[in-house]
C-alpha cells in the first residue's frame, strides 16, 4: 500500500466532509461565532498531534543525541516552526492558535469556552478528565478524546496518519470552501485576520506541509500492517471531524429555532 491508495480508500468519506451542509448553514455573524467558538478546539488540539510527532521522531531530551531519520526530523521541525511561530496578519510571530484567537476577538466571537477548558486542563493535569468534565457537546468531546488517545498510544505512524489524512491533507480544500462562504455571507464584517488565517493555511498546507506530511507517512510505514493501520486511523479521524461538524451545525440550527 502507499499514500495514493490510502487517499483513494478515504475519498468517499473525505467528500462527505467537504460537502457537509454546515458550510451553507453559516449564514449570519451569530452562526460564524458559533462555528469559531467550537472549531477553535480543533485548531488547539492539532498542535498536540504535531508535538506528539516531534516527541517521538526528533530528539527533545537532554543530553541531546540524534535519533531516527534526519529527513523526518526536518519535516517535523519545519512544520513546527510554521505552526508555532508563523507571521501573523500584524507582522508579528504567533502560533496559529493565537492567530485564530485574535481573529475571533476581531469579529466578536466568544473565547471563554476554549480558555475555560484550558484552565481546567491546567488544574486537572489530565486531558481526559477535563474533556469528560466539560460541558462541550458529546461529539466535540469524542473528537478531542480521539486525538489524545492517538497521541497517548505513542505510535508514530498512527499519530502521523491522524495528522496527515485527518488534518493536513484535508485543510486546503476544506478551508477554501469555508473561506468562499465567509466572503459571500459576511462582506461588511471585518474578517481580515480570519481570512488571513485561512489563506495562510491554504498556502502552507497545499504547497508545503501536505506533501511533506505524505513523505513522512511513507517513511514511517515499514510494514503492510502499518499501512492498514494508517488507513483505519484516517477513516476514524475523518469520521470524528464529521461528528464535530455535526455538533456545530446542530448548535447553529438550535439557536435559529430559539430566535424564531
Amino acid at each position: 500500500m502507499n499514500t495514493q491508495e490510502v487517499k483513494n480508500s478515504i475519498e468517499d468519506i473525505k467528500q462527505e466532509l467537504l460537502n457537509h451542509s454546515l458550510y451553507k448553514n453559516v449564514t449570519s455573524i451569530e452562526d460564524l461565532h458559533t462555528f469559531l467558538e467550537y472549531h477553535i478546539f480543533a485548531v488547539w488540539d492539532f498542535m498536540s498531534l504535531l508535538k506528539g510527532l516531534q516527541i517521538h521522531l526528533t530528539s527533545v531530551s537532554i543530553p541531546w543525541k540524534p535519533i531516527g531519520n534526519p529527513e523526518i526530523r526536518y519535516l517535523i521541525n519545519e512544520i513546527v516552526v510554521a505552526e508555532e511561530t508563523d507571521v501573523s496578519f500584524d507582522g508579528k510571530r504567533q502560533s496559529h492558535f493565537e492567530m485564530y484567537i485574535d481573529a475571533m476577538n476581531e469579529c466578536g466571537a466568544n473565547t471563554n469556552h476554549i480558555f475555560d477548558f484550558l484552565e481546567n486542563v491546567e488544574k486537572t493535569k489530565n486531558i481526559f478528565v477535563s474533556i469528560k468534565a466539560s460541558k462541550l457537546p458529546e461529539e466535540v468531546k469524542a473528537f478531542l478524546n480521539y486525538t489524545f488517545t492517538i497521541v497517548e498510544e505513542g505510535e508514530p505512524h498512527k499519530i502521523a496518519s491522524a495528522f496527515t489524512f485527518g488534518r493536513e491533507d484535508l485543510i486546503p480544500n476544506m478551508f477554501t470552501e469555508i473561506l468562499r462562504n465567509f466572503q459571500v455571507n459576511f462582506p461588511t464584517v471585518n474578517l481580515s485576520k480570519l481570512i488571513y488565517y485561512f489563506e495562510r493555511h491554504i498556502e502552507l498546507d497545499a504547497d508545503e506541509h501536505g506533501p511533506m506530511a505524505m513523505q513522512m507517512i511513507t517513511d514511517l510505514c515499514e510494514t503492510e500492517t502499518h499501512w492498514k493501520e494508517v488507513e483505519a486511523i484516517s477513516i476514524d479521524a475523518l469520521e470524528k471531524r464529521i461528528g464535530l461538524w455535526n455538533a456545530i451545525e446542530e448548535l447553529i440550527v438550535q439557536k435559529e429555532f430559539e430566535i424564531i
